[in-house]
Formats: C-alpha cells, structure tokens, sequence
C-alpha cells in the first residue's frame, strides 16, 4: 500500500505547489479537513473505504471531517455538506488518479494535501493521522471541542 504523509515537514516551502491550498476545495479552508475518495472502476476499494469511515460518524464530526467521492466526474457528499463541486476540477488539482482508478486524499483546515493513499486507510490510521497534526492539537483544548 501507498501513502504519503505530506504533513510532516518542519519548514514549508511556499513556493512548492505541494504547499498550496486546493482551489477547488476552497470553500472548506479553515472549517473542515477534507477526504476525498475517487471511486475504483469495480468501485470495491471505494466501498471498502466507505463504510470504514462511515462506521464512525462521530469521530468524524468531532474532527470537522466531510467526506466526499469523486466518481465519473461527479462528486456525491457522503458525509457533511457539498455543493456544486466539479469533480475534474477536484481531480486536476490533486493531480488524483485516472477515471476508474482508486485513491483517497486528506485536506487540512489549512486547504493543503496532508495525506495521499492508493489503497483504503483504516478510520483508526486516519483518526491517529488527524489526531497527531497540531491544529487537531490545539483544537483538543478547546472547552467547545
């Protein structure tokens, strides 16, 4: 399996395109972490990945997480609200995977890619991922949290 944790860095580098917010996402920067899931052709690593994350509908909440699939250039929300998103805007600016190929992407608050997987992520790994950034942190001793 693949991933690439793209959070870690001590120093970023601004002027890399890795660093920058995703437009197409734009409207979530500084309200929600974003995992978008693009659908497999069989859509079995999809589904898989699915109802992983689903399963725990308030660990999601609890970390501002909206959860959307891109499938066919259309993007259905499966968890929190979405609207009027284009999917291959969404897949031109991740550079996400080919139409019928499978691969899930984490947002930061920050608008940034913090995680790129080829093959589903368990809600635990993803949880201790999220758990582990510093504004999931600081957010954490927050009394309204």
């Amino acid at each position: 399996m693949s991933k690439t944790l793209l959070y870690g860095a001590t120093k970023i580098d601004e002027t890399n395109s890795a660093y920058a917010p995703i437009k197409s996402l734009a409207a979530f920067q500084w309200k929600n972490r974003v995992f978008i899931l693009f659908a497999d052709r069989d859509n079995a690593r999809a589904a898989r990945q699915e109802n992983q994350l689903l399963s725990d509908r308030a660990a999601l909440d609890e970390r501002d997480i909206v959860v959307l699939k891109v499938s066919a250039g259309n993007v259905r929300p499966l968890f929190g609200a979405a609207n009027g998103l284009d999917g291959e805007a969404i897949r031109h600016d991740l550079d996400g995977p080919e139409a019928g190929e499978f691969a899930a992407f984490l947002l930061g608050k920050d608008g940034t890619v913090k995680l790129k997987v080829s093959e589903p992520i368990t809600s635990g790994e993803l949880f201790a991922i999220i758990d582990s950034m510093p504004m999931r942190a600081a957010e954490t001793l927050k009394p309204d949290k």
